[in-house]
């Protein structure tokens, strides 16, 4: 007899929101975050390396990451990628030391960054609610296999069902959230 593993069902929708979680780190806001540099790669030693193993970043000021490069030879291809990952930094290089500021959104920006937020809670959802599909699928087959009665099956539908209503509105909370600080910074 196959258990019902309602924790699994819960570890993956938590998944699902650090996911969210992390796409929102990225998301810029117009404060300088070491995570607005992630999806920045670095072709240098004839390879394409995360910015990450070839510097060290850091936000000495609210609207200033500094870059530090490790081997100073590789100063100029950290520039020129992060000049062209499309996060629209200008990178300005001293000796080893790349200082990026974080322009000031306008208005256009930020509600472009809104609906960008809107999107990621969208896609956190469909992820919640296929992960719900998954548990209720596999209740079905327990119950149409005899593993659990009718009453069980209704009783563990219910709990999935909550689960999946709590994890919707976290996602509207993290949502709501991200909103306030991209339009009020």
């Amino acid at each position: 007899m196959a258990e019902f593993d309602m924790k699994d069902l819960r570890t993956r929708m938590a998944k699902a929101i650090e996911s969210l979680k992390s796409d929102y780190s990225g998301l810029r806001t117009g404060r300088a975050s070491v995570n607005m540099l992630d999806p920045v790669v670095v072709e240098v030693y004839g390879a394409k390396m995360p910015l990450n193993q070839v510097a060290s970043v850091s936000t000495p000021e609210a609207r200033l990451i500094s870059v530090t490069v490790w081997d100073n030879s590789n100063t100029k291809a950290v520039e020129k990628a992060i000049a062209n990952a499309g996060l629209g930094l200008n990178p300005q290089p001293e000796g080893n030391v790349i200082r990026v500021p974080v322009p000031e959104l306008n208005e256009e920006r930020r509600r472009e960054l809104t609906k960008v937020a809107g999107q990621y809670a969208e896609n956190a959802k469909i992820a919640v609610r296929n992960i719900r599909r998954d548990g209720m699928d596999s209740l079905k087959a327990q119950e149409k296999a005899k593993d659990i009665s009718e009453d069980e099956h209704k009783r563990l539908s219910d709990d999935v069902q909550k689960l999946t209503d709590e994890k919707i509105k976290e996602i509207d909370e993290h949502l709501a959230h991200k909103e306030k600080d991209i339009m009020t910074v």
